[in-house]
């Protein structure tokens, strides 16, 4: 490992990518989900894979590919202290966190008194003060297309690099109860993480709650909400499978492309489904 005694997420994405073309961030998320794998948090909510960790994906993702055995199979193999589950590397050599573009996606590192190696493709970040907020088209239809299209790109570059949120500071800033957070948790529509005995979220979880206490003042509970989800999980897969094969190219040039990619799909995906709608919403008020 580097000077550091852990890797971000991107970084282990950056190496599994070698080996498995099609993992994901979300693919690895999700295994730790199912109690996996279960890596360490900074104090600020950032994830921390140690060597060991990383063995333990390698070892599921063979097992997925090699024997096609459920995670349930895989766990109990893990938890078999007889099992084998060492990499085809030999223990202690250095592994590189930053020859992959989706490592220079990573998340950046709380400081923790360690020394971090320069990235080996420096990208410069702009300021956080020169970041123009997101402007929602309904907000200002005279903002250029293309300046809605470089703040997408800008907020993109910067979505794991937002702190994450206390349980009782998002309860406050959206002005909801402690019993309907547990029920967005339980409908996977937020999900924490815990740092000792708090729960933090990540921001996008405040807009996710914020817009479910508004659907339920106006009656529609969280259990109906599910479907978003659904959805927004299928359309991020989709993504994912367009973009990737432009991450695992190991130069910058593609890794800009695939971010305009992605910025033109949310925004793509974002206008389909207002017209869809809009095309059906009309036939509930059109007169009889």
């Amino acid at each position: 490992m580097s000077d550091r005694d852990y890797l971000s997420i991107g970084e282990v994405l950056a190496q599994l990518l070698e080996e498995f073309p099609d993992v994901t961030i979300s693919k690895i998320r999700f295994l730790e989900s199912q109690g996996l794998i279960e890596p360490e948090r900074t104090p600020s909510g950032y994830r921390k894979f140690t060597d060991g960790e990383v063995e333990r994906l390698r070892f599921i993702l063979r097992e997925q590919r090699t024997n096609y055995l459920p995670l349930r199979i895989i766990k109990d193999k893990l938890d078999d202290d007889t099992q084998d589950i060492s990499r085809e590397i030999p223990v202690g050599t250095d592994i590189p966190t930053s020859g992959h573009p989706a490592a220079r996606a990573a998340v950046p590192r709380p400081s923790e008194n360690v020394v971090t190696l320069p990235p080996v493709e420096p990208e410069p970040e702009p300021a956080v003060a020169s970041v123009a907020p997101v402007v929602s088209l309904d907000q200002d239809p005279m903002i250029p297309m293309s300046v809605i299209r470089e703040q997408r790109k800008m907020a993109l570059r910067h979505a794991d690099k937002t702190e994450s949120i206390p349980r009782d500071q998002l309860l406050q800033q959206v002005h909801i109860d402690p019993g309907f957070l547990k029920e967005l948790e339980s409908a996977s529509l937020v999900s924490g993480h815990d740092v000792g005995d708090t729960t933090f979220f990540d921001p996008h979880s405040a807009a996710v709650a914020q817009a479910a206490a508004r659907f339920q003042e106006l009656g529609v509970d969280v259990r109906h909400l599910r479907a978003w989800k659904t959805s927004a999980d299928r359309e991020l897969s989709l993504f994912e499978q367009r973009i990737l094969p432009l991450l695992r190219q190991r130069n910058p040039a593609a890794r800009e492309e695939a971010l305009n990619m992605l910025a033109e799909f949310i925004e793509l995906g974002s206008e389909l489904r207002t017209a869809l709608i809009l095309r059906d919403v009309a036939r509930l008020t059109e007169p009889k």
